[in-house]
């Protein structure tokens, strides 16, 4: 019997994240490398006489299921607030998914849930709305840092984050992640064994990346990137706005450039040196694009009031 915790409102928040390496491969049950940023979306969940919350999709779904699992009635008001926009697809779902449905062990169970416990729950809740998605960004936003994630939560693994000079242009295009995955999975269907080796391939270069991060070697973890941007775009989920960024930050000085996430807008990231960053920044901007104040999160999803 799970007991419902007398506090009358938490409020708690959850990162967004970026994928450094290994999108669309990720879907079809490879490896991958994301980090949570330091732009955060909360969750205020609150008593109340009767439910109220906004988002049909992820906060209704969440509490649903909450319900279900745990046979709880008790209303609830959950509002939620965020320092990033939906635009940049930095994993607002997500984070709220996570956001909520860590309030809710909380505010209902008194319980402070176990990482994976949560990851599966929030999981699952995203499969229900979206129907295929491999949970990256999920992971991102209850562990925060670098992690190292194979699809489905079968594996993640926290690295090291040292000292990661990353820079993130936006390129003023709201990417479409549902079409773009559908686009990859018509090339998988008209071009099976030539898509499967582009995976294979961008697998083996997040295992690498992986040793890289853990080596310090941001040399070798920038060309690495550079072959990664190379699939993407022979898989056509690049744009010639994102290109045109990408080749302006390699020749600003850039270790290495790619986009992140799902492409067709969206953003590009750059790994730099710490005396080239403010020349590679605008390289970007003369290139169109936009700099975000983006830098890596250490913390995951956490509470911060409980009254």
């Amino acid at each position: 019997m799970a007991y419902e915790r007398k506090m009358n409102k938490i409020i708690i928040s959850a990162p967004g994240k970026l994928m450094l390496m290994g999108e669309h491969a990720v879907v079809y049950d490879h490896s991958c490398l994301a980090a949570a940023i330091n732009k955060r979306l909360s969750a205020v969940v609150e008593r109340s006489e009767k439910d109220y919350w906004i988002d049909k999709k992820f906060v209704e779904k969440v509490v649903l299921g909450f319900r279900k699992v745990y046979k709880l009635t008790m209303p609830v008001k959950i509002n939620i607030t965020s320092d990033f926009s939906s635009n940049y697809g930095f994993g607002s779902s997500s984070a709220i998914t996570v956001a909520t449905a860590y309030g809710l062990y909380q505010f209902l169970l008194n319980k402070e849930p176990d990482k994976k416990e949560l990851f599966d729950f929030c999981y699952q809740i995203v499969l229900e709305v979206q129907g295929k998605a491999s949970g990256f960004d999920v992971a991102a936003a209850i562990y925060g840092g670098i992690i190292y994630f194979e699809t489905g939560g079968k594996k993640i693994e926290q690295l090291p984050t040292h000292n990661f000079p990353l820079v993130v242009g936006y390129s003023g295009t709201k990417a479409n992640t549902v079409s773009m995955i559908n686009l990859v999975r018509e090339k998988m269907q008209s071009h099976k064994t030539g898509v499967n080796e582009i995976f294979n391939n961008i697998g083996n270069l997040v295992c690498e990346a992986k040793t890289a991060i853990l080596e310090k070697d941001l040399s070798r973890l920038g060309v690495l990137m550079n072959f990664n941007q190379e699939y993407l775009e022979d898989l056509g989920v690049s744009t010639e706005k994102l290109d045109d960024m990408i080749i302006a930050a390699r020749k600003a000085g850039a270790l290495g450039a790619k986009i992140s996430g799902a492409g067709g807008g969206d953003c590009m990231i750059a790994l730099t040196e710490e005396g080239k960053k403010e020349k590679v920044k605008e390289a970007i901007k003369n290139a169109g694009g936009e700099i975000l104040d983006i830098a890596i999160e250490q913390e995951g999803v956490r509470t911060e009031s409980d009254l």
